[in-house]
């Protein structure tokens, strides 16, 4: 992991959405990491993920590694769990001891994939009950979010948000936050298809560092996403909101908090999985 984040920062936001997007179909069970097969429909073609994962050679990288060790014994699940704690503490982010004895899956969800997994345009109640449904709570969802400190964000996810209701949520007398939205709308052109895959920080202070600016950025307005804004502006948020200005304000509770929460994330399991799951020797492919 170390390799990977140092040649490209990104891997660290990549692995720690592969793992999320792993824990929430089926729970964590290495499930997102399957590729399409003839008997078999992966999840990696899914609405929410086709185009924004990637980072899937860097699991194989450390799963080969590791198979060469001890073969037979370390899940991809585990692994990946274990790579996106690593990923966050590598970008500056907390530490936090990791439950291990995942299995892997015989199986995946495409249609789980299409459902369980939060929109960027999503509103904050459903998004909400998406979290509920996986045993996470609003004060977990909060904190999760605030992974998004790293990463980006692609044109066809924040499009609805900047030329929505963004002039509403941000101070319109502020000239960096002017500048700013301009910036966004120049990324991504309003009409056309040609921007689609335009990239922006999610975080624009602290891009590829793991802090709680992402919070700070809400409080402004300046969210690059709706479902991220939404978690401050939302008339319906008024936990959400109090959560935002307490992490913004004290960047050791959302330490804190981000790593119980992660454990709750990465303990998400699925009784066929944990009954029924394998140690995969490639963590694309079921062990025939």
């Amino acid at each position: 992991m170390e390799c990977a984040v140092l040649s490209e920062p990104r891997n660290a936001a990549f692995v720690v959405r592969l793992h999320f997007h792993d824990c929430f179909v089926q729970g964590c069970d290495g499930s997102v990491l399957l590729d399409d097969t003839i008997t078999l429909q992966g999840e990696k073609k899914a609405s929410n993920n086709i185009h924004s994962l990637k980072g899937f050679r860097i699991i194989d990288r450390i799963k080969n590694s590791i198979e060469s060790e001890c073969p037979g014994i370390v899940s991809c699940a585990d692994i990946l769990t274990i790579a996106a704690r690593d990923a966050v503490i590598l970008v500056g982010g907390p530490y936090w001891d990791v439950p291990l004895g995942r299995k892997d899956s015989t199986s995946a969800s495409y249609e789980l994939a299409n459902t369980n997994l939060p929109s960027a345009n999503e509103g904050l109640l459903s998004i909400i009950s998406k979290f509920l449904y996986q045993g996470l709570s609003v004060t977990d969802m909060v904190a999760l979010s605030g992974a998004h400190t790293i990463g980006m964000a692609r044109c066809e996810n924040f499009r609805q948000r900047i030329y929505g209701d963004f002039d509403a949520t941000s101070d319109p007398n502020n000239p960096i936050s002017g500048s700013y939205i301009e910036k966004l709308r120049s990324i991504c052109p309003l009409v056309g298809k040609t921007g689609e895959d335009n990239i922006t920080a999610m975080d624009n202070m602290t891009p590829e560092l793991f802090d709680n600016s992402y919070f700070h950025i809400l409080m402004r307005g300046e969210g690059v996403l709706n479902s991220d804004q939404e978690l401050y502006s939302s008339l319906l948020g008024i936990e959400t909101k109090a959560l935002v200005k307490k992490y913004a304000a004290d960047p050791i509770a959302f330490f804190q908090q981000f790593s119980d929460s992660m454990v709750k994330l990465g303990n998400i399991t699925y009784s066929d999985s944990f009954v029924n799951g394998e140690v995969r020797k490639n963590c694309r492919f079921i062990n025939t």
